[in-house]
């Protein structure tokens, strides 16, 4: 019989060690935190966020379980990024996304800039109330052409034209040039160039929209003055519809190039970028930065 208690004991023992000591991990399923990176730029989406990663790497901090209030703005881009695109010189951003109707991204949308060509567009609702040829304006801002503008700009009052239209529009920073004769000294900022392609599209006549519209729609890429015109907008944004106003002058003080226009199906991203560079700088160089700048704001094109 003390055999048999033997052998029941050693079956017990078996069973004990079975129960007490915890399975292999190797045949667990492993799954992979997901890949995360430091961003220049954020944008408000309705999306669920994404489990968070358990170690996130250093230069990521840990997301706030704060939620953005969503009546307010959302300024993504951070300053000293889009700053570095545009060594020393000057860069003013809008991005307003008109299917939820509100800005964005927004960046020093205040600064005052010397218009060069975005004020033709100013011109060219003028020019149409006043009769002009809708062949004529579309002419003038596909190519940028100067010397429409400038007989456009004297027939329709020059000056005028600007204080009008920023009185009608609500231009605040909007100021006609000190020297009658110059229209690309017109004083402009980012913020009212977006509210002027937010009036262009929601506020004027069909007729009046559909001749400016096919005309940045048809934007070449060269102007008139043989300057090439697809920096910003055109070379950046990929695949994504665009319709453009382009601006470029140089050299009194500073080398202007300014990049503005619609991107997206149903014109729904107004995208303003404009920059004050040194006259040292090249246009195709100045160009790149402006296109460097457009590809940062990418992702808030896309989102929609």
């Amino acid at each position: 019989m003390s055999g048999v208690f033997l052998l029941v004991g050693i079956c017990l023992g078996a069973v004990m060690a079975m129960l007490l000591v915890p399975p292999s991990r190797s045949d667990t399923a492993v799954v992979a935190a997901p890949a995360s990176g430091a961003a220049a730029l954020t944008v408000e989406s309705d999306a669920a966020e994404p489990p968070p990663s358990e170690e996130p790497p250093p230069s990521v901090p840990p997301k706030s379980s704060a939620q953005p209030d969503p009546g307010k703005p959302v300024t993504g881009v951070d300053p000293k990024t889009l700053s570095g695109l545009v060594p020393d010189g000057q860069v003013s951003v809008v991005v307003f996304d008109r299917m939820a109707k509100k800005t964005t991204v927004s960046l020093q949308a205040d600064r005052s800039y010397t218009s060069a060509s975005l004020v033709k567009i100013l011109i060219a609702l003028e020019a149409l109330k006043g009769g002009a040829s809708p062949g004529t304006v579309q002419r003038m801002l596909s190519v940028s052409d100067d010397g429409i503008a400038s007989e456009l700009w004297t027939a329709h009052g020059g000056p005028a034209i600007v204080t009008r239209w920023a009185a009608k529009i609500g231009l605040a920073g909007t100021r006609p040039p000190e020297d009658p004769g110059r229209w690309g000294d017109t004083r402009i900022t980012a913020a009212d160039i977006a509210k002027i392609y937010r009036y262009l599209l929601e506020q004027v006549g069909a007729g009046t929209r559909t001749t400016i519209m096919r005309g940045l729609s048809g934007a070449t890429e060269n102007g008139s003055d043989g300057i090439r015109q697809y920096f910003g907008v055109p070379d950046a944004v990929g695949g994504l519809p665009w319709s453009i106003k382009q601006g470029w002058a140089c050299c009194r003080g500073a080398r202007i190039m300014h990049s503005s226009g619609v991107v997206g199906e149903h014109d729904r991203h107004i995208v303003v970028v404009l920059t004050s560079q040194p006259t040292s700088t090249t246009y195709p160089g100045a160009g790149r930065r402006v296109t460097d700048v457009v590809k940062a704001l990418v992702p808030a094109l896309a989102a929609g």
